[in-house]
């Protein structure tokens, strides 16, 4: 019987978490079965075949992926040859939209089927992208509830696997009496670059109402902790953790983020957080033209109503962040209401086991 072969490509640290995740979770199912993989760090380490690293050679927005053109580049002639040489039985690209609907494509011409595992967020802008979709998926796998009909009214076949992050995330605990702020400015180093120095003026402004707080900053593994370090030079009461370190995150008294999956972290954490996000001017300029949801911040589409304070492109200053964490941390009772309303957008996300629902989904592409 020929080998049982998988390619997984995922393009973003989220992705290639729960990408990884998937793959041990078909392994679990089938030990035989091969997996090529594009990704990072994770998807690398749960490989049998890592064929490029693609993670961190996107970016937000509509201008800065370009920068990267040489490396996509390469990644897409990986793809082009392990379709063309050792074709496998199933191809599963995980969000990042750009990139991999052309992987798709491709896997379609191929006669290879294509499952999707994590859906790009066609529901925030573009929803016609679902029928460039539609034309290439034999399957679509979605993570949060609203995304099923946005496919089903599509043609595409769809199914709701529930959000990997409730088997990762860890239960909430009470909150310990300790005054503790997180920052959190992104995962890709493009967005950090952007957003760290008005996160560290942040902290300098609330030391000063708050000479007692300890304030941590959050480092995706995939970012060395060399980038940092000339930025916290003159700030040494500022701690440098690696992410995601949900014990220590789980204690914070509030968490200044950015949006995207740390936010829906601090969510299922209970965490009181504010929301912010500075794009470049062209990318905001197009951004404004696309989007279509009232919000920005998963905790507030959930909730369908602004429950979390998002500050955007001009509000996302030292100044703003800094009086709406005042606002929070001086109203105590503000801030249980928050996180008693986070804590029950829980249920709205599916009762666990994402990943080894989406593998079960799978197996049967195996067969063939």
């Amino acid at each position: 019987m020929p080998k049982k072969h998988v390619l997984i490509v995922a393009g973003d640290p989220s992705g290639d978490l729960h990408g990884a995740a998937l793959a041990q979770a078909l392994k679990a199912l089938d030990p035989d079965v091969a997996l090529s993989v594009l990704g990072g760090t994770h998807l690398r380490q749960a490989a049998d075949h890592f064929l490029y690293p693609l993670v961190g050679l996107g970016g937000f927005g509509f201008w800065e992926p370009v920068l990267k053109l040489p490396h996509l580049w390469r990644a897409w002639r990986a793809v082009r040859a392990v379709l063309r040489t050792d074709p496998p039985n199933v191809v599963i690209p995980i969000d990042y939209y750009g990139f991999n609907i052309h992987v798709a494509r491709l896997a379609k011409r191929h006669c290879i089927p294509v499952v999707y595992y994590i859906s790009p967020q066609v529901w925030a802008s573009r929803p016609q992208r679902t029928r460039a979709l539609a034309k290439v998926l034999s399957k679509m796998l979605v993570i949060f509830p609203f995304e099923v009909d946005l496919y089903r009214q599509a043609g595409v076949p769809v199914r709701f696997v529930g959000h990997p992050l409730l088997d990762l995330v860890p239960a909430p605990s009470q909150p310990n009496g300790i005054l503790s702020i997180g920052l959190l400015p992104g995962s890709r180093w493009s967005i950090v670059e952007r957003h760290l120095p008005i996160l560290i003026q942040t902290a300098r402004e609330l030391r000063k109402s708050f000479p007692d707080a300890q304030f941590t900053l959050f480092r995706p593994l995939d970012i060395a902790e060399s980038r940092y370090l000339p930025w916290l030079e003159k700030v040494s009461w500022l701690r440098l953790t690696h992410d995601p370190v949900y014990e220590q995150r789980k204690k914070l008294s509030l968490a200044i983020t950015v949006s995207g999956t740390a936010a829906l972290e601090n969510t299922l954490l209970g965490i009181p957080m504010i929301v912010m996000y500075k794009l470049s001017a062209l990318t905001y300029a197009i951004a404004k033209r696309v989007i279509q949801v009232p919000y920005v911040a998963i905790p507030n589409i959930l909730a369908g109503k602004p429950l979390v304070p998002e500050l955007l492109q001009a509000d996302a200053v030292p100044e703003k962040l800094a009086a709406a964490a005042r606002s929070l941390l001086e109203n105590p009772e503000s801030g249980r209401r928050m996180r008693q309303e986070l804590l029950s957008l829980r249920s709205q996300l599916g009762e666990g086991g994402s990943v080894q629902t989406a593998a079960q989904e799978i197996a049967p592409f195996l067969a063939t």
